[in-house]
């Protein structure tokens, strides 16, 4: 399959080329977009066979539920049989934007969607290209990450690319995601909301709304039916095993001085991904992406899947990252990072 390119400008988009990759949408096609978070691999929501073509191209397994977005608030009527006061009081304040929440579904959300729950998850993108082409499209668009099950999400089209070139229709380049990691989900269906998966919208940021806000046990590392993506399996991971070092900054140093010399006295090639602060103490041998400053979590998270992608053409043959705190967006990086390495977690 040829997969068309198309680039165009984020804030004035050429509305002919929208409309052709709307069409595709219509027509049981898949085409990679932009929004605010990362790139998105789109299908027609409420089309079984466009729906399960996305699980054949990423390679993802179909008990992993999808997200529906859509152009305005007015639309999550079409597909929630309920819309609670606690989802109106976000989509008020967060919507359109990078939060995701998940209600009860219609009957015409497809079970392809939702793997088979009795719920949906819905987002409204503040992305104008995404808008744009969902509002164009004339129906829901389901859209995953565009990248291959299990790597790292694409900031970039040139990331989609290289996971799923010749796999899709088309995809649309309007240059780097802003935020880099994807949506905050909440579960609106609970007595208390749950955060099913930290994003762009942060913990700190629902509470002011909510008042209250119970943290799902998968965060911790508990196995339960997932109620949305990103929740059960490994995820956001480079083609080198990958090892998270979780301690306070000082300890960390130590920690990764220890780890770096043992690796490299057997020969290994180590890539490490630091904060700026630590980045000066590293052996002159490791190959290191530096992905800004420990308390600018916001860049952190904006760079973190380019650093975790910029060593796959490197033949490294380990790697290391430094945590942050946990606080703002960096509880979505935290998340992202445990996701990738596995069990590969070195803590005190």
């Amino acid at each position: 399959m040829h997969t068309n390119y198309y680039k165009i400008d984020p804030f004035n988009p050429d509305i002919a080329v929208l409309t052709e990759a709307a069409a595709m949408l219509r027509q049981g096609q898949l085409v990679a977009f932009p929004t605010e978070t990362v790139y998105g691999l789109g299908a027609n929501g409420l089309n079984v066979q466009a729906v399960k073509a996305i699980f054949q191209a990423k390679g993802r397994p179909s008990d992993n539920p999808l997200i529906l977005h859509i152009d305005a608030v007015g639309k999550i009527y079409t597909l929630a049989a309920s819309v609670p006061a606690n989802a109106l009081a976000l989509a008020e304040r967060y919507w359109p934007g990078p939060l995701t929440m998940v209600v009860e579904r219609q009957p015409l959300v497809p079970d392809a969607v939702t793997a088979g729950l009795d719920t949906v998850a819905i987002r409204l993108p503040s992305s104008l290209v995404a808008r744009e082409l969902i509002r164009l499209a004339g129906v829901p668009v389901a859209a995953p990450s565009a990248n291959t099950s299990g790597r790292p999400s694409p900031t970039t089209a040139q990331a989609v690319l290289s996971d799923l070139d010749g796999k899709i229709a088309a995809v649309i380049d309007a240059g780097p995601c802003e935020i880099g990691v994807e949506s905050t989900v909440v579960d609106c269906t609970t007595p208390v909301p749950t955060l099913l998966r930290p994003g762009g919208i942060t913990y700190e940021m629902l509470v002011e709304v909510l008042g209250e806000v119970e943290i799902d046990p998968t965060l911790s590392g508990a196995q339960v039916t997932p109620k949305s993506p990103g929740m059960k399996y490994t995820h956001y991971a480079p083609l080198a095993p990958l090892f998270l070092v979780e301690a306070e900054p000082i300890v960390a140093t130590a920690i990764l001085k220890r780890e770096l010399d043992q690796a490299l006295a057997t020969g290994k090639t180590v890539g490490v991904i630091v904060s700026a602060e630590l980045a000066g103490s590293l052996p002159p041998e490791v190959i290191a992406y530096v992905y800004g400053q420990r308390d600018d979590t916001a860049a952190i998270a904006a760079n973190l899947y380019t650093a975790l992608r910029s060593f796959d053409n490197m033949a490294v043959d380990i790697i290391y990252a430094e945590g942050i705190s946990e606080q703002g967006l960096g509880l979505a990086v935290m998340n992202r990072l445990r996701k990738a390495a596995g069990y590969r977690i070195i803590r005190l």
